[in-house]
């Protein structure tokens, strides 16, 4: 009986020290970010984001799709953990960040789109939405700039065109060559 728990007990300290040894270790209070700045100083940047108000330059966009349109970026842009922080227009707290980008939004096409006519016909009755995004320094050196579309075609509401585009904006940034850490060095142009 005694020797079944001092095996017992052999194995589960064996198990303890295979797990500990086969964990990365941390030291309390350590974070991800900081346990993962290895080697390379220029690689451990990590920018975060501001999300400007809408521009809906003179095309009469409803309030309702620019607040609509606002929103989803934020959302999305916090979904594809590309930046530290992401932070809304106004926020003090991004004038204390040292590495901070502005994502500035402005609206160049809109096309008002009928749920009902897309109810009734495929061919007809979508709302398309085209803005140009662009990231900027501090400085307003331009690091990032697409043109990018949202629409909804056949089924959903007018609004669920502002929740597509600002799933492209975010899917366009995550994707690009400027992969949001290190020091932006291109200016990337182009339309999705």
């Amino acid at each position: 009986m005694k020797t079944s728990k001092c095996n017992l007990s052999i194995a589960c300290g064996i198990a303890l020290v295979a797990i500990m040894l086969a964990l990365p270790s941390r030291l309390p209070g350590q974070t991800a970010a900081a346990n993962s700045s290895g080697g390379n100083e220029a690689s451990a940047t990590r920018w975060s984001v501001q999300i400007d108000q809408i521009d809906s330059g003179n095309l009469g966009l409803a309030y309702s799709f620019q607040i609509a349109i606002y929103e989803n970026l934020v959302e999305e842009l916090k979904k594809t953990k590309q930046f530290q922080q992401v932070f809304r227009d106004g926020d003090v707290r991004a004038g204390e960040v040292p590495n901070l980008l502005v994502l500035k939004t402005t609206v160049e096409k809109y096309t008002a789109g009928s749920e009902t006519r897309r109810a009734v016909t495929t061919v007809s009755g979508a709302t398309k939405l085209t803005v140009r995004s662009q990231l900027l320094t501090r400085e307003g050196k331009v690091v990032f700039e697409r043109t990018v579309n949202g629409d909804v075609r056949f089924f959903g509401s007018n609004l669920r065109a502002t929740h597509n585009l600002a799933q492209n904006i975010a899917k366009t940034i995550k994707q690009s060559s400027w992969s949001g850490s290190g020091e932006p060095t291109a200016i990337l142009t182009g339309q999705l």
